[in-house]
This record gives structure tokens, C-alpha cells and sequence, in this order.
């Protein structure tokens, strides 16, 4: 056989390959290939959304924190200022609670002094009785100069 005809055979065998092989087997590699960069590209863009998300929702998450340290503060200071205005008003109830005890004990202070005042009295009143009888060496009814027994115990 001849060579040249050979060639010529296999150039036209391997330009029907080529037509052939463009025609349709690219295509579909082309149209896959396409679909797989386009699958890429959105799987990336996908990454770089979540990752945003993601540094959004940390963000979110400490200002969330912050606010709820703000908050829990202001709870503590609220709670402290009311257990100073309750130990407050619990002295300022002690101290009235202390001056009425002290008030009512000074009141019975005071009565009881008047009752000894009075038994003083009266005693003295006997004892200047029983010391004017002596001296007189007669009875002196008590009954009878009453009025001036507690005209001495008033003056005593």
C-alpha cells in the first residue's frame, strides 16, 4: 500500500474524529464543566455569606452579651440601693421603737418615784406623828388632824 494514501486515509479519519468528537462529545463536557464552576462559584459565594453571618452573628451575640452585663448592673445597683434604703428604714424603726421604749420606761420611771414620794410621805407623816407623840407623851389621833398630816407631807 501506498503511504500516501495511508496518510490521507488517517486525516480524513481523524478530521470525522474531531467533527465527530466536537460535535458531540463536547458539548456535554463543556456544559458540565460549566454547571460544575457555576456549582464553585456558588458554594464559595455561599462560604463568604456564612462567614459574614457568622461574624454578624457574633457581633450580635456580644453586644447581646454586653447589654445583658449592663442589665444585670443595673439590677445589682438597683438591689443594693434598696437593701441600703431597708436597713435605713429598719434604724430609723429601731430608733423610734427606742425612743418610745425609752419615752414609756421614763414615764414609769416616773410613776414609780411618785408612788415612793407618796410612801415617803406618808411615812415621814407617821414618823413626825409618833415623834410629836413622844414628845407631847400623848395620842394623837391621826383621824382627826388629818389635814395637817398632809399639809406636813406636801410640804416635806
Amino acid at each position: 500500500m501506498n503511504i500516501n494514501l495511508t496518510l490521507i486515509a488517517q486525516l480524513i479519519s481523524f478530521a470525522v474524529f474531531v467533527w465527530f468528537t466536537m460535535k458531540y462529545v463536547w458539548p456535554p463536557m463543556i456544559k458540565a464543566r460549566e454547571e460544575r464552576k457555576a456549582r464553585i462559584a456558588d458554594g464559595l459565594a455561599a462560604a463568604e455569606r456564612g462567614v459574614h453571618e457568622k461574624e454578624l452573628a457574633q457581633q450580635a451575640a456580644l453586644e447581646k452579651l454586653h447589654e445583658a452585663k449592663q442589665q444585670s448592673a443595673e439590677i445589682v445597683a438597683r438591689a443594693e440601693k434598696r437593701a441600703a434604703e431597708i436597713v435605713d428604714e429598719a434604724k430609723d424603726q429601731a430608733r423610734s421603737e427606742g425612743e418610745r421604749l425609752l419615752t414609756a420606761a421614763r414615764a414609769e420611771i416616773d410613776q414609780e418615784a411618785n408612788k415612793a414620794r407618796e410612801v415617803l410621805r406618808s411615812k415621814v407623816a407617821e414618823l413626825a406623828v409618833m415623834g410629836a407623840e413622844k414628845i407631847l407623851r400623848k395620842e394623837i389621833n391621826a383621824e382627826a388632824h388629818k389635814d395637817i398630816v398632809d399639809s406636813l407631807a406636801k410640804q416635806i
